[in-house]
């Protein structure tokens, strides 16, 4: 066990230690599941879903299509920061008009809030350790972590299928969603420009460390199962195409895996934000080439 993973297992005991110190009706207050009633759009629901801390529960948003299902389940992986200000003061991720493409689809969606951000607070588990030598590997395995916990969670209710999952990632939370590539019951992984560490220093098309970036996505890939769409925007400066492309390539040589590259066009005046701000035909047209186009009558239900 490496010095990084042993701190953030210290702060996790730490953490249950002081929780389960305090009274057993304190400790039991969590209900996991539906906070409130259904609203606009498509059955927008706050959940709280359970995280790999076993302490901090998930701030999430639910949508789905009309009807008692079972539906399959699409999870959103939000992207992340490394600026503790920032992460704190992150409002609840939705991605409205990826989550309403997915709907459409037939897929009920939910978008967690992972540990240590915004109102989910809690540790920050998938800290990348810094530029020089970021620890690319073990973020992105606690960002998978807090996925599949997610993920395990709906796949109890009873109107979620337990198979047939996607997992659709964004920035870091796409560097996660590849990790959950060797995942069972995972059916597809879409990801728009994963990664940690661009725009190094705020520095456009600059990478920290790239070579371990490079090793973390290909130990990603050796065992992974489900075919992967990586989605990149010509103008994205956190993770170019070019090198965007490399990683895509790394990945797949490392498995043999099913991996499906793009170049979308640009997207306004930064196309790392395409996946949480694009319109809803440059979504629409993103998703076409992950999962197919929809059928007439499932585009005509907006």
């Amino acid at each position: 066990m490496g010095k990084t993973l042993v701190v953030r297992a210290c702060a996790a005991f730490m953490a249950m230690s002081v929780v389960c110190a305090a009274p057993d009706w304190a400790c039991a207050q969590t209900k996991f599941g539906p906070q409130g009633p259904e609203g606009a759009p498509n059955r927008r629901q706050d959940w709280l879903v359970p995280t790999q801390d076993q302490i901090t529960a998930s701030r999430a948003v639910l949508f789905r299509p009309d009807g008692k299902g079972p539906f399959r389940i699409a999870i959103i992986a939000h992207a992340s920061t490394q600026n503790k200000i920032q992460r704190a003061q992150m409002p609840q991720p939705e991605y409205r008009t990826l989550a309403a493409a997915l709907v459409a689809r037939g897929f009920a969606v939910l978008v967690p809030e992972r540990p240590g951000h915004g109102k989910t607070g809690g540790p920050y588990l998938e800290d990348q350790d810094g530029c020089d030598r970021p620890e690319y590997q073990l973020s992105g395995e606690a960002t998978a972590e807090s996925i599949d916990a997610a993920l395990t969670f709906m796949r109890s209710q009873a109107f979620i299928r337990k198979d047939a999952a996607v997992i659709v990632g964004h920035s870091a939370g796409g560097l996660g969603a590849l990790a959950m590539a060797d995942h069972k019951g995972v059916a597809a992984v879409i990801v728009f420009a994963p990664g940690r560490g661009g725009r190094a220093n705020n520095h456009p098309n600059e990478i920290c460390a790239t070579d371990r970036l490079l090793a973390a996505v290909a130990a990603f890939g050796e065992n992974a199962d489900a075919p992967v769409t990586w989605l990149v925007a010509e103008n994205d400066t956190y993770f170019p195409p070019d090198f965007s492309r490399q990683m895509a390539d790394t990945f797949r040589d490392a498995g043999d895996d099913e991996v499906t590259y793009q170049t979308l066009p640009p997207f306004g005046n930064e196309g790392h934000w395409l996946a949480e701000s694009g319109s809803a035909a440059e979504i629409d047209a993103a998703l076409d080439i992950a999962l197919g186009s929809r059928p007439p009558a499932a585009a005509s239900k907006r």
